[in-house]
């Protein structure tokens, strides 16, 4: 089968590699007929290559039919029509009886000591082969599986994979009280999203801020008021919020940037250096050092009001960060963070996508591409071109 491969930094190749099997009972194949570049993919492709093996299939937002099935799948069957989470959960252990999947306790890598398994993410999580490909093996099939009626296009139902419950707990753990203002830093697909799913909720005011023009014109185009980063610097950025606030900052901010932040050079150099040793070196240096650039949860910090909460959505990795403790004490913030637990939130939001199109998902994808254009792909959404915010591939 085609699948997109990992070859080393920003280089991405489609080759044929062998087509999935059964190897588990619990296991289940599905033929791929959509499947999404994320930004957490861009980490990949840029800054996570020491992590990275030379033939890794990428690729984590796929969706598709179930060709072949295991023994001890539940009642998953051969025909069904499926959406596959991010993340490999078994929905029974202790984690997953508390909706925390993206802890399953089955699944998680202890080697690395991270949490659940992550299809076409890295040693981090598993190196399991990832769904930007013509078929997928799904490990814990049983579970790891959203079904969806047959009928409407694929992109009604396939941002279920990550953007859509990753933006819905974005908003959630944001806890914007009635009436209130949620600031969005990041207008990507996340970002993106989580202002529709604010809107939808009756968020009293979303404000998001970004520095690419067609992504700030996207969020005013549904009435989102936007912010362009290129016009101001970080203390300005939060004095112009506190001064559209009446002065004391909004309740509550969105963090969908992560590690991919502008504005912190030094880390950047780091990583960049880093991508020219050896991989037993470099891995030890990015988890220490390198790898984060806190930009935009400084911001996020700095901007949100006294006694407010940061909502952590974006992505980031490092271990030896420093955090503006003083000021996060004193200004009696909340942070809640964590990569999404998808299962928790599809019941509240698969009913949108069969009854009408509230969150304008059928439009979401900037780009729609075969999967033979992938190399293309992840260089425009790296480097922001002609517009591209999301892009699904088509096998």
């Amino acid at each position: 089968m085609k699948a997109v491969t990992w070859q080393g930094r920003r280089d991405v190749r489609v080759e044929t590699v062998p087509d999935p099997t059964i190897q588990e009972p619990t296991d289940a194949i599905i033929r791929v007929t959509s499947t999404n570049i994320c930004g957490s993919d861009l980490h990949l492709y840029e800054t996570l290559g020491p992590f990275m093996g030379q033939g890794d299939v990428l690729g984590h937002e796929p969706m598709g039919v179930v060709e072949e099935v295991g023994s001890a799948v539940g009642d998953l069957k051969v025909g069904d029509r499926v959406v596959i989470p991010f993340q490999i959960s078994c929905g029974s252990c202790w984690m997953c009886d508390q909706q925390l999947y993206t802890q399953c306790e089955t699944t998680q890598v202890r080697e690395h000591g991270t949490g659940a398994a992550l299809f076409g993410f890295s040693k981090l999580y598993g190196e399991v082969p990832g769904g930007q490909a013509e078929y997928l093996r799904v490990p814990q099939a049983r579970f790891t599986h959203v079904k969806v009626p047959d009928g409407p296009p694929d992109e009604r139902f396939v941002y279920l994979s990550d953007v859509l419950p990753t933006a819905w707990q974005a908003v959630a753990y944001a806890s914007v009280p009635q009436g209130g203002t949620l600031v969005v830093l990041g207008l990507g697909p996340i970002g993106d999203m989580a202002t529709r799913v604010a809107a939808h909720q009756g968020v009293g005011r979303v404000i998001a801020v970004d520095l690419v023009p067609e992504r700030l014109e996207r969020a005013r185009a549904r009435g989102v008021e936007v912010i362009d980063l290129r016009e101001h610097d970080g203390a300005d950025l939060a004095e112009t919020i506190r001064g559209m606030t009446g002065g004391r900052g909004p309740d509550s901010v969105v963090d969908a940037v992560g590690m991919e932040a502008h504005g912190s050079p030094g880390a950047k150099l780091v990583q960049d250096v880093a991508g020219l040793l050896p991989s037993f070196l470099t891995r030890p240096l990015m988890e220490r050092a390198g790898l984060d650039r806190l930009h935009a949860l400084y911001s996020a910090i700095d901007i949100v009001r006294r006694g407010g909460t940061v909502s952590i959505i974006g992505v980031y990795g490092g271990m030896a960060d420093p955090m503006p403790m003083m000021t996060m004490f004193d200004k009696q913030i909340q942070l809640r963070m964590g990569q999404a637990n998808i299962k928790r939130w599809v019941p509240e939001i698969l009913p949108l996508l069969t009854d009408g199109d509230p969150l304008g998902v059928e439009q979401f994808a900037t780009h729609r591409l075969p999967l033979d254009q992938a190399p293309e792909a992840y260089a425009m959404f790296q480097k922001k071109e002609d517009g591209c915010v999301k892009v699904v591939l088509k096998p």
